[in-house]
Formats: structure tokens, C-alpha cells, sequence
């Protein structure tokens, strides 16, 4: 098949996806709730799709190549300084919950009897950034041990376990009586998703949100070894030694945006794309599972997911006491 005969063929699919993913930044704008979890649900309406000769390619095109170039254009989100603006403790902090809460996904995934695969998807998502990261680690990891539907499971519950810790974290935190960078800390390294911890951490105070948004980033940060680690373990055979293609252009580009002066309007751009590539790849990946085959995913799978969140709490209140 010929380069341009692939093109004709995923169009369609791409397309689909496009428009799923633009219905549902419109309903985020107009509701105020995460897009990624409208691209979800508006994409297993379309399910009867997935089948279809002519949005079948370009489904699969969405759902993998552009989520890896998204996942890939995160690189230039990341700097230098700000993972260090808070000092070494935190940042060692940070390092250790993320450690703790992968393991806790392999252990509750034994326990529960789930796959040790599913374990370090839940447990990473969990972690590190929520529906990004799980997408990232779904990327390297085998589908005969994680398969789609596992993956929507997990981004469908970390994205809403995260849009529940944004109204209910600054509630309890300014409750407790923390600090401004104490809240901001904690907002930073417990909340899933990017956008949830700017939207509490701001929610409370700008101190709170500069704060939060550098712990996030120190966690974001922590994404292509997590990738890396996940693409050695699961490993086929002799095969996946070398790091995947969108996690060394990840760590080029964190390298190139920290090294480089680069053009404020490129990093916007890039940063535009990245959000748009990823809002497609969910979309389509909605599209191709099932309400049915969600369910059929389990409770043991929840427990996991949300027994990561709450250790995952539970540690970083212990650790914030001890830090700050």
C-alpha cells in the first residue's frame, strides 16, 4: 500500500475523531468539566463505527500515532526551573510518592487479581499525570496483557476521580489550616490531571497555584522514566530495548526547550497541538470500546485505581508535615 492510498484510507477515521474531539473542547468550555472525559463518552456513542471499513483505519491511525505525537509534544512544557523552584526536599518527596504509588498499583493489582501490566498502568496514571500518563504507559505496554478497554477504564476513572479531588482537596486542605505552599504541595502532588491542579491550586490562592503547578510538573517529569521502565519490563522477548520513538523525542524536546531560547509563539503552538493530538487520540480510542466492554472491566479494576488515589493522599499528607 502506497503512502498516499494509507492517507485516503485514514481520513475518515482521523476525521471522525477530529470532530469528537472539538464537540467535546466546546461542551468542556460551555460546562466547565474535563474535555477529555466528553471526548470519552461522545466516542463510545459512536462505537458502531469502529467496525466500519472506512473509519476503522483512521481510528486506529488516531488512537496510536497521534496520541504517541502528543504525548511527545509534552516534552516542551517542561523546564528546568521550575521543577527546582521549590528545592531538593519536596522535589525527593515527589520522586518517592511517585514510586510508592506504582508500586501500590502492582501490589492492589495482585491482590485484586488483576494483571501486573494493569497494576503499572493504574498505578502510573495515578502518579503522574492522569489520562496522559496512562496513555503514554498504554503506548509501550503489551495488548494482550492491558487491553483498550482497560485503558479507557483507567482514563475514564482518573479523569473523574480528578475532577472530584479539584472541588474537594481545597475544601479539606483549607480545612486542615495548611499554608498557601503547604496547599499548594499537596494540590500538586495528589490531584491526577494538569488542569485539575491549576484549577484547585488557583481556586484557593495565586501562591497556592504557582506552587501546585511546579509540583505537577515535577511529577510530569517523571513520565518518560516510568514509560521507559513499563517498555523494559513488559518487553517482548529480546524486542522494546530501544526507547520508544515519542519518549526520545519527549526528552529531546525537554532538553531543546531548556537549552534553546525558543520562540514564545512555537512553544504555544506546540503546546496547542499537543492537547488537540491527545483530545483526538481519547476520542478515538472512545470510539473503538464499548459501554458493554467497559463494564465488563470489573470492580477489582476500581479498587485499584482507587485505592492508588487514596494512598496516594493519604502519603503525601504524611510527607507534607515532615517538609514543610
Amino acid at each position: 500500500m502506497t503512502q498516499s492510498q494509507a492517507l485516503r484510507d485514514a481520513w475518515p477515521g482521523v476525521a471522525l475523531a477530529a470532530l469528537i474531539a472539538i464537540a467535546a473542547a466546546g461542551l468542556s468550555g460551555y460546562y466547565g468539566a474535563p474535555a477529555m472525559l466528553f471526548a470519552l463518552l461522545i466516542g463510545m456513542a459512536f462505537h458502531h463505527l469502529s467496525a466500519e471499513p472506512r473509519s476503522a483505519p483512521g481510528l486506529d491511525v488516531a488512537s496510536k500515532f497521534l496520541l504517541r505525537l502528543g504525548v511527545a509534544l509534552l516534552g516542551l512544557r517542561l523546564s528546568f526551573d521550575d521543577i527546582a523552584s521549590l528545592g531538593w526536599a519536596p522535589v525527593l518527596a515527589v520522586v518517592g510518592l511517585v514510586a510508592g504509588t506504582m508500586a501500590a498499583g502492582l501490589v492492589l493489582a495482585r491482590v485484586t487479581g488483576r494483571a501486573s501490566a494493569f497494576g503499572t498502568l493504574a498505578g502510573g496514571a495515578v502518579a503522574i499525570c492522569g489520562a496522559s500518563a496512562a496513555m503514554a504507559l498504554a503506548a509501550v505496554l503489551p495488548r494482550q496483557r492491558v487491553s483498550e478497554r482497560d485503558v479507557l477504564f483507567v482514563v475514564a476513572a482518573v479523569t473523574a476521580l480528578s475532577t472530584l479531588a479539584m472541588v474537594l482537596y481545597p475544601v479539606l486542605f483549607g480545612a486542615l489550616g495548611h499554608t498557601p505552599e503547604q496547599a499548594g504541595f499537596l494540590i500538586g502532588a495528589t490531584i491526577h490531571d494538569v488542569a485539575q491542579v491549576v484549577g484547585a491550586g488557583y481556586s484557593m490562592s495565586e501562591t497556592t497555584g504557582d506552587t501546585a503547578t511546579f509540583v505537577k510538573l515535577q511529577r510530569v517529569a517523571l513520565l518518560p522514566l516510568a514509560v521507559l521502565a513499563a517498555a523494559l519490563i513488559f518487553r517482548e522477548g529480546k524486542a522494546g530495548l530501544a526507547p520508544p520513538w515519542f519518549l526520545t523525542v519527549f526528552v529531546l524536546l525537554v532538553l531543546l526547550n531548556n537549552l534553546v531560547p525558543l520562540p514564545e509563539l512555537i512553544l504555544d503552538a506546540a503546546r496547542t497541538a499537543s492537547g488537540w493530538l491527545l483530545l483526538t487520540a481519547i476520542a478515538a480510542l472512545g470510539v473503538r470500546t464499548s459501554l458493554k466492554d467497559m463494564a465488563q472491566v470489573g470492580p477489582q479494576a476500581a479498587t485499584v485505581v482507587v485505592g492508588c488515589t487514596l494512598l496516594l493522599l493519604g502519603a503525601a499528607l504524611a510527607l507534607e508535615r515532615l517538609i514543610f
